[in-house]
């Protein structure tokens, strides 16, 4: 059996479970050592899940919150939820109480499980206003001293009282069809109130065909994921979860993004699932390091990238003597940064939003393959991905296998198959705006050359129209002032208005520099108004301006009190702006600047 064969996510876990055995499976780090499950032993855990959730009631079709950072009781949650025919409906370990209400509401959750006490307060607050919540269990000890609206149950107690019947669920699975819900992944938030999308087995398995397509060439075989990015996440969960069950990999849980580099030397992964954001932030922190070393290892450094941004942004063949040159560099710059990676990645694939095509060639010229893809959640969520044999920076990759596209008259990218969601929950009417006749109606507006690679152009719905009717992609030019090393984060103003302007957090470690050099104060609101502060940010801006049509220029621009974050609910927790929610902060601000 395979993705394209198996009828369901669980029918794939069990298979493969039966298949593996004693092979490792999820693999977590606990008092400074990694510690593993095999797959064997993950499949009791699921079954005694499944069998203690079932005590409480959760019947087929019962929606299940999973609240939790990425670690082993995640995955064993997922899939204890799917065997028993509930729904999982996972949440951010960010969201507040309000969040947590509205899904606990909009999704008439019956259930949730949630990992660690910080995490159980906040959402058992919501659990307790909610009437239809009636159990929650908790991963780790919870003690409530007050009866709540909500029974409060301990992982280990669900579990320990049951037997693994294994053999059981995987037969009652049998019975699942790929186009059964698996789960209601609820978008970030950009525009609005998060809404259900309805994933079904065979969306999620579909995607893993493709992206099992991508990297074929490279090996299926004995791969190793390190999981990152959040498991409540489409992209997460389909790619970094449910693609490397299907294709009998390892999963290793990250401790934390601060740990990151000392977890890829730990567990030398062969593929990961990231973001663009994090890999900006990379190459602005491996330059500076290089920088400040200076000499012949930054020259070494600098030929390394001439060479590899010649070799694949511009397509021009070496001389004798660059080939020899890059033979050198390879041996010497290439296998030290491949190192801090691990040293076997396959691919870096990154998705969630643009990857500015630098970016990507500074890495693929330190030997490094980061591969663009493109898709949204409403596509269980990735649509095309750029294969490494073949990758052009300049688009987000072929559309995958199976999938049919297309590009509507006013530019819009619009797709149909397996991979298309079911729908909004409990929304008929945006769910009829969204899929028409079959077709997803994806809200990008894209151009699909002859070979079938996709190149992004514009959000449909993310357009600036100023005053005169011209239309302004917001994104390419915050995408560009990010990249400035003085500028971390930029939000692009000016619907309806003459021209545009922006609201600028300041890059921190180029900020501290710049105080130390002009004996400042390191307080980003004192620096807010120092004249001195606003010119040298100017000239970053600037730098962007020159290469901007006039009704693109950033013409004036205010800083920020703080950076954008998830904390103050500035960011989604996959880093895009909440544009409204800056607006409803810095709505005066960004006024006041006409």
């Amino acid at each position: 059996m395979s993705l394209d064969t198996w009828q369901s996510l669980t029918s794939m876990f069990y298979e493969q479970a039966a298949k593996y055995g004693d092979k490792g499976l999820l693999y977590t780090k606990k008092e400074g050592a990694w510690r593993g499950l095999s797959w064997r032993e993950v499949a009791e855990q699921v079954t005694k899940l499944a069998a203690g959730l079932e005590k409480l009631g959760i019947e087929a079709g019962d929606r299940v919150v999973l609240v939790s950072e990425n670690r082993p009781e995640w995955m064993i949650a997922d899939f204890a939820i799917m065997s028993i025919g509930a729904i999982t409906v996972p949440t951010y370990v960010t969201n507040t109480e309000r969040d947590h209400l509205h899904i606990l509401e909009n999704s008439r959750a019956k259930a949730g499980i949630i990992s660690n006490n910080a995490l159980a307060r906040t959402f058992l607050m919501a659990a307790h206003q909610s009437d239809c919540m009636l159990h929650a269990v908790t991963m780790d000890e919870f003690v409530i001293e007050q009866k709540l609206n909500v029974d409060v149950h301990h992982w280990d107690k669900i579990v320990g009282d049951e037997e693994a019947d294994i053999a059981g669920y995987a037969n009652r699975v049998l019975t699942v069809r790929r186009d059964d819900i698996a789960c209601l992944i609820y978008t970030s938030g950009t525009g609005g109130l998060p809404k259900g999308v309805m994933l079904h087995h065979g969306s999620i398995m579909r995607n893993g065909m493709g992206a099992s397509s991508m990297i074929e060439h490279l090996g299926l075989e004995n791969n190793s994921f390190l999981s990152f990015l959040p498991l409540s996440h489409a992209y997460e969960h389909t790619a970094g979860q449910c693609w490397p069950i299907g294709i009998g990999g390892e999963i290793w849980y990250a401790e934390s993004i601060e740990k990151l580099a000392a977890n890829m030397e730990d567990v030398r992964p062969t593929v990961m699932v990231v973001v663009p954001r994090l890999f900006e932030m990379l190459r602005t922190r491996i330059t500076r390091a290089v920088q400040k070393e200076g000499g012949m290892k930054a020259k070494m450094f600098d030929r390394c990238l001439a060479l590899g941004f010649k070799k694949h942004r511009d397509g021009q063949k070496f001389t004798v003597f660059e080939k020899l040159e890059d033979i050198f560099l390879g041996l010497t710059v290439r296998r030290k940064v491949q190192r801090q990676f691990g040293g076997r990645l396959k691919a870096l694939v990154s998705g969630g939003a643009p990857l500015s095509p630098d970016v990507g060639f500074f890495f693929w010229s330190l030997g490094l393959p980061l591969l663009q893809g493109y898709g949204q959640t409403e596509a269980g969520p990735v649509i095309s991905a750029n294969p490494p044999q073949s990758a052009r920076m300049h688009t987000v990759g072929k559309i995958f296998d199976g999938v049919e596209a297309k590009i509507a008259d006013d530019g819009e990218l619009l797709i149909r198959g397996e991979l298309v969601m079911k729908g909004y929950w409990a929304d008929d009417a945006a769910t009829a705006a969204t899929i028409v006749d079959g077709w997803l109606h994806t809200g990008d507006i894209g151009i699909i050359d002859e070979d079938g690679y996709l190149e992004i152009t514009d959000r449909k719905k993310d357009l600036i129209v100023n005053d005169k009717g011209d239309n302004i992609s917001p994104q390419r030019i915050e995408g560009m002032l990010a990249l400035e090393e003085e500028i971390a984060q930029v939000m692009v103003y000016g619907d309806r208005r003459p021209y545009l302007v922006g609201l600028v957090v300041p890059d921190a470690d180029w900020m501290k520099e710049w105080c130390r050099e002009n004996g400042k104060t390191r307080s980003l609101k004192e620096l807010q108004e120092d004249p001195a502060f606003k010119k040298a940010l100017s000239k970053a801006v600037g730098r962007i301006n020159d290469r901007l049509a006039n009704l693109e220029k950033v013409r004036r621009f205010a800083i920020a009190d703080e950076p954008f974050s998830i904390e103050n609910e500035l960011l989604t927790p996959t880093l895009k702006v909440r544009r409204h929610f800056v607006k409803k902060k810095y709505g005066g601000i960004l006024s006041g600047l006409y």
